[in-house]
């Protein structure tokens, strides 16, 4: 295997250009075959410097790191020695609960953050923290987050969370269901209830702002925020449509601390009635990319010039370039937090890509839906348009007799919020949605995502496959293509390559590719 430098930085010969330079490109190892050191994933070659097996030049490097910089203490806590500085990790502190801690070194820091895959740009981004325990939230705070099943804080919580707390504007880039929603929520909900009892105001004017895409990720935000801030000084409001306006301007008028809602109701809101918005210093903007890339931006674009200058907070498992370039226009300093491969498909998602004609996809679902080995319910079934739902759905429950419903943006929000609930009790096998469930929707449990009718851009691909996944636990995924999809093909493939797939001939020898996108000839290089 090639020598890396004095710097630990890896590089690889003109010879060697087809080795592997990210585990995610490398496949899981067979039975008997060698195994990586670092991540388990087939051993293909044998570091120089250590002897031992591993998969890439990613999990060489992290090998050599481990080597040449000091070991990090085995117990995720840190032993107590002092109060970190506001310059350190923190900045918010409880009063009564000031948890003394001792903040990591600089090598502790680029060893945590290699280990998770964490990439920080910008001024100042404090150390990632190991601990809720280790961000001085309120005592409540922390009662109600072990109270809610979390245990250590996932990568994007562990470098997100003490940014935030610190004041820093955020775009921050995770795959889907790695804790992006609580990462933005525990310092919202943190700042407010401090803010509360530094100042004793009757009159609770709204100080946090969050935009989602749809009324459903808007309903699951605030409905976690009920949870995490249950007890404290903390209330929301819902701004949605569907919902009766007057009962939302109720809600406000009577005082809150955090309003949720979609850009188009809330600018409607904004324009018929008088809601005072000169004390919200936080906006968050859930899946940024698609707020500022469709038809939202300019709404966006309208709420963020009616606030004075807040902290912003922008989310999304794809960040493409363009989107980091209009994000800068939404604050003067604004720092960038990636956590692992930026607009890959979630790793946890085992994906399986099917060469299916138009006219025999029905066919082929129903074949997949009676095989005990390739059925795994709960699943979610995505369809390119509102009719194509109501049709499959009702195709689905006369062919197979499987309990299905449909979920689009033409029902009702009632309707909606009881398709989900049957759905997540149980009581309902498959779902067949539109994108609208494609993007932040925490649906538990679902086990398999049936990408149908394949989306316009591989983004909403890696967000609809994303549903079979959440935390880390494995699930997996089907896509239907075919000749109609020829555009996406080239991107296609790098998604299904990254995860080990099988790419169907159809693809890989398609005339639609160039000669080099073809030639997927595999040449071993000399470590």
């Amino acid at each position: 295997m090639l020598a890396a430098p004095d710097s630990v930085e890896t590089s690889v010969s003109p010879a060697a250009d087809d080795v592997k330079r990210y585990r995610i490109q490398q496949r899981e190892a067979q039975p008997g075959e060698p195994q990586c050191i670092e991540c388990g994933r087939y051993g293909e070659y044998i570091c120089d410097e250590t002897d031992d097996d591993v998969c890439s030049l990613e999990c060489k490097k992290n090998l050599l790191l481990k080597i040449k910089e000091p070991k990090l203490p085995t117990s995720l806590t840190l032993p107590p020695v002092r109060i970190p500085t506001s310059d350190e990790c923190f900045y918010v502190h409880d009063g009564n609960n000031k948890s003394e801690t001792q903040p990591l070194t600089t090598n502790q820091t680029k060893s945590i953050r290699a280990k998770f895959e964490i990439a920080v740009k910008g001024n100042h981004v404090p150390a990632p923290v190991l601990s809720f325990a280790h961000c001085n939230l309120p005592q409540k705070l922390l009662h109600n987050i072990e109270s809610a099943g979390y245990e250590i804080p996932t990568p994007v919580q562990m470098q997100a969370i003490p940014a935030a707390l610190k004041g820093q504007s955020l775009l921050v880039s995770a795959e889907t269901g790695s804790g992006k929603t609580a990462s933005y929520l525990l310092p919202i909900i943190s700042y407010c209830t401090n803010f509360r009892k530094e100042l004793s105001v009757d009159q609770k004017k709204p100080l946090v702002m969050v935009l989602t895409p749809t009324r459903e990720l808007s309903i699951q935000v605030e409905e976690q925020a009920k949870i995490l801030g249950k007890g404290l000084p903390f209330k929301t409001a819902l701004v949605v449509g569907g919902d009766a306006m007057p009962r939302q301007i109720h809600r406000i008028q009577n005082g809150i601390e955090m309003i949720v809602g979609t850009p188009g109701r809330l600018i409607d809101l904004l324009t018929k009635y008088n809601i005072e918005l000169d004390s919200v210093s936080i906006l968050v903007i859930d899946e940024v990319d698609c707020m500022l890339q469709k038809g939202f931006r300019e709404q966006v674009m309208q709420i963020y010039r009616a606030l004075s200058q807040p902290q912003v907070l922008l989310y999304s498992a794809t960040v493409p370039v363009e989107v980091e370039k209009m994000a800068t226009q939404l604050a003067k300093e604004m720092n960038v937090i990636t956590v692992g491969k930026v607009n890959k498909a979630n790793e946890s998602v085992k994906q399986v890509a099917i060469w299916v004609e138009s006219k025999k996809k029905k066919q082929k679902l129903f074949e997949i839906f009676g095989s005990s080995q390739h059925f795994k319910p709960p699943v979610i079934v995505f369809v390119g348009s509102r009719v194509g739902a109501d049709l499959l759905c009702e195709a689905i429950r006369v062919t197979t007799g499987l309990k299905a419903l449909a979920i689009h943006g033409e029902k009702s929000m009632k309707e909606r919020r009881e398709v989900l609930s049957l759905f997540l009790l149980g009581e309902v096998e498959v779902v067949v949605a539109t994108g609208i469930l494609g993007r932040g929707i925490d649906v538990l449990h679902v086990r398999q995502v049936i990408v149908f009718d394949m989306p316009n851009s591989i983004k909403e691909y890696v967000h609809q496959i994303g549903r079979a996944s959440r935390m880390g636990v494995e699930g997996n995924s089907i896509v239907f293509v075919n000749e109609e999809n020829k555009k996406l093909f080239p991107e296609l493939i790098g998604i299904l390559k990254s995860s080990g797939a099988v790419i169907p001939r159809e693809i890989s020898n398609s005339r639609y590719l160039t000669a080099g996108n073809r030639d997927n000839r595999k040449r071993k290089a000399g470590w």
